[in-house]
This record gives structure tokens, C-alpha cells and sequence, in this order.
């Protein structure tokens, strides 16, 4: 595939590599000619020297034959126009990397749909919630963003003496909101049908609103599981995230930070949050705020050594779990060697995002579900003359395999139900089983019959 990196710093350079390494035709755009000059030195790609946010930097990086444009440059601001100007020149896929939470905030303004843009990217939320999927295990083993970030897809374990027992799915008094999307049963997953029956022990995937699925859950789980003690050092926006996607009624969470204002601005906005103004490096600290009794300690300081050591010190002190942000990849091969049960990198967890974008047609991003990874979630874009277009869902000729979890209709996010219609300029996120992807694509294909 064609693809334009805008940005060569960190981020941008370590995705056009793995770009590279799998054989895609790149070109990398930066403004710093010392940038331009090592990216060309390292790696196979054509390098354009000039600022993303001017026309003519873009068109003589070829955005208009691009299957994909990645605008990942330093400041939010830039990469928001740089993303933008590329759809409108012909790029077919165009992302931008965001750091403030604002830009993804659409209570306020939706950014991505004013400047046409497939997607807004934050590295920092997406480290979070790869942090979040190791703390949930086991009482809701995976946890999915989708929709804009407005829905969830929460997985957990059905227990003995619940009134889902037995009963098929379409009996299932489940408000209009959540979905049933997938069961996974002695290492089979599949996407769950009207007449199945979830068993003791199966894993199955909730769709909808985390307020909804909290109140759905007592028919699949007579118990929450026990609350667990999750400590977090770092309040930066990554700490901050992952406080915000434990909050509820199975975690107790503190969050620490030494700046005070940065404090004061998380204890306004984190409403089941204990948060401390405290040094997480110092031990004395950790000793004082009883770290040795978490369950689970988490270091995103975004000073890699520094997180290491806090996380050595707690791992001392008795915290069960400790899992951290690490961003030098020569780290990787150090962490287990010093206690650390889980290290995420956020240079991987934005290229898992990109490569999720390399596709061709109406669909925008893919994500592989399940252990092994038998079903994908789908992100597809809904054009005029679309065969799904004709039909309510109920009547459409789906294979029993695929679930239309969500619809995105301009500013609005709904889980659609058996008497709507899906409408042009409408983003489907749907549930397939991989050997019904082509009979379901084939309803979202513009030469479909």
C-alpha cells in the first residue's frame, strides 16, 4: 500500500519502519532537515522535507494516490489540518494523533467529523486501555473502545444460579442498549445468535453503555467479583485515562502525582478516584500510601526509569501485580528480569492501531477478537447504493455469524435494533466471524448486488 507519514520524530519514525518491514511503499514528510536526513539514512522510504500543513508539501508527498495518510507530528494542531487536507486531496484513509483530550471531547466539538477525518488517535488513551485489559482479567477479560469511545464491549465469565441460564437469548430481558456480541466457550468463539444459550463458565462479550452493561450484568453474574486495590503512579494523561476506565464498582483506585495542580485538576475530574500529591519514586511514599497491599500497581511516570524503579520498589513492598509504561525498546527484554508482570509499550500499541487501518473498500479498521482471533470487530464506512442500505436489519440478508453492534449517525452513537435501517453516510461497527467476512462485506460493497 501507498502510505504518507507526516512527521518524523519518534512516533513517526518507529511506524514507518515497521511500515517498511512489511513490504508497504512509504514516504515520510517532516519540517527538521536533520530528521529527513537520518530517516533517509535508516530506512527504505522517500523522504519530503517541508511542513505537513501546507498544500504543497502534501502534493509533492503524493497524498492523492495514498491509501492511507498518518499525521502524527508533534502538535495536535498541525496534525488535525495536515489529516484533513489530505482526505480532501484523494488520500482514501487519513489519521491524526492527538494529545489533548479536548480534540476527543465531543461534548464540546467533533473535531473529527469537522475536518473529515477517519480517526483520532491518542496514544496515550490507547496505553491506558491496554493497561485496562490486564487489570480487568478476570472479571471482564477484555475491554473494547469502539464507536468513538462512547460504547464498550465488555467480556465476563456467566456464573451457577443466573437467570441467563437456560433461556435463549432473544427471552433475555436486555435493554433496548446492550448487545450479547460473542460467546466464547472451551476454546471456540463465536457471535452470538438469537436461539443460543450461554452455559456456566462462558465468556461472553456485553455491548453497549457502561451504565447499561453494570445493569445487565446480575443476569450472567450473581457476584461482582471481590473489589481489587489498584494503585497508580504518574497522573499524566495515560495515568489519568486508566484511572477514569477503572472507575466503578470493582475497583479501588489511587492515582499519585507530585505535581499539585496537576492534582487538583485530576481530583476535580475523577469522581471515585483517591488521588495524592506524592512522590511515587520515593519509597518512603509508597510505604506511607499502603502500596504493598494493592492488588495491582501501575507506573506511567513517562520517565521510563522512573517508573521501573517505582515499580521494583513496590514489587519489594508486596504489590501482587505491577504493570508499567515503558517507551525504549531496548528496555523490553529488562522488565520481567525485575519483577514486572506486564510492560506496555506505546509505540507498539499505536502501530497495532495503524495496521489496523491498512485495508481497502469501505471498511476503516479492523480488530481481531478472541484468543485466536476467530472473529474481527469491523469499522466499515456506509456508502449510497450499498446493498445494506435497502433492507431493516431484520429483513437483511446478515449471516448469522455477523452482529451490527453499533451505528454512528452524525454526532450520535446507538446499539441499532431489529426495525432500523442503516443510511448513507452512517458508520457500522459489526461483529464477524473471519469465514463469513466476504459474504458480509459483499453487503457493504458499491458494485454489491
Amino acid at each position: 500500500m501507498q502510505i504518507v507519514v507526516l512527521g518524523a520524530g519518534t512516533v513517526g519514525t518507529s511506524i514507518a519502519s515497521r511500515l517498511c518491514e512489511k513490504g508497504h511503499s512509504v514516504t515520510v514528510v517532516d519540517r527538521d532537515p536533520e530528521n529527513t536526513r537520518r530517516v533517509n539514512d535508516e530506512l527504505d522510504v522517500r523522504v519530503v522535507t517541508g511542513s505537513a500543513a501546507q498544500s504543497s508539501v502534501l502534493f509533492q508527498a503524493e497524498v492523492f494516490g495514498a491509501d492511507l495518510c498518518l499525521a502524527v507530528t508533534g502538535v495536535d494542531e498541525v496534525n488535525l489540518v495536515a489529516a484533513s487536507m489530505a482526505k480532501a486531496m484523494g488520500a482514501h484513509r487519513a489519521v491524526a494523533r492527538v494529545y489533548s483530550p479536548v480534540f476527543r471531547d465531543l461534548s464540546t466539538f467533533d473535531y473529527q467529523r469537522h475536518f473529515n477525518i477517519d480517526r483520532l488517535l491518542s496514544m496515550e488513551q490507547l496505553s491506558a486501555m491496554d493497561l485496562a485489559r490486564e487489570i480487568r482479567h478476570p472479571g471482564a477479560v477484555a475491554v473494547e473502545n469502539f464507536a468513538r469511545g462512547e460504547l464498550e464491549m465488555h467480556e465476563l465469565a456467566v456464573q451457577p444460579d443466573t437467570p441467563a441460564l437456560g433461556t435463549p437469548l432473544r427471552q433475555l430481558t436486555l435493554p433496548a442498549g446492550v448487545r450479547v456480541g460473542s460467546i466464547y466457550r472451551e476454546g471456540r468463539m463465536w457471535i452470538a445468535g438469537a436461539e443460543d444459550q450461554v452455559e456456566v463458565g462462558d465468556h461472553i462479550t456485553l455491548i453497549g453503555t457502561r451504565e447499561d452493561i453494570d445493569d445487565v450484568r446480575k443476569q450472567f453474574q450473581k457476584e461482582l467479583p471481590p473489589k481489587r486495590n489498584v494503585a497508580i503512579a504518574g497522573g499524566g494523561e495515560t495515568g489519568y485515562h486508566l484511572a477514569q476506565v477503572l472507575e466503578g464498582p470493582r475497583f479501588n483506585v489511587m492515582l499519585m502525582d507530585v505535581d499539585r495542580r496537576r492534582c487538583e485538576f485530576l481530583a476535580a475530574h475523577l469522581k471515585h478516584t483517591t488521588v495524592v500529591n506524592a512522590d511515587a519514586q520515593r519509597r518512603a511514599t509508597l510505604e506511607e500510601e499502603r502500596v504493598g497491599s494493592a492488588d495491582v500497581f501501575v507506573a506511567c511516570t513517562g520517565d521510563d526509569e522512573d517508573s521501573i524503579m517505582a515499580c521494583v520498589e513496590a514489587r519489594e513492598l508486596g504489590a501482587k501485580n505491577i504493570l508499567c509504561i515503558v517507551d525504549r525498546p531496548d528496555y523490553a527484554n529488562v522488565v520481567g528480569k525485575l519483577g514486572i508482570d506486564h510492560a506496555v509499550s506505546p509505540r507498539d500499541v499505536i502501530a497495532r492501531q495503524v495496521f489496523g487501518f491498512l485495508n481497502t473498500g469501505a471498511v476503516i479498521s479492523r480488530t481481531s477478537l478472541g484468543p485466536n482471533k476467530s472473529c474481527q470487530i469491523l469499522e466499515i464506512e456506509v456508502l449510497e447504493g450499498m446493498p445494506i442500505t435497502r433492507y431493516v436489519l431484520a429483513e437483511a440478508p446478515l449471516p448469522p455469524q455477523c452482529l451490527i453492534g453499533a451505528v454512528i449517525r452524525e454526532t450520535y452513537v446507538m446499539v441499532p435494533g431489529a426495525t432500523d435501517r442503516i443510511l448513507p453516510g452512517d458508520t457500522v461497527v459489526a461483529l464477524v466471524e473471519n469465514q463469513w467476512l466476504d459474504a458480509t462485506l459483499k453487503l457493504f460493497s458499491t458494485n454489491g448486488s
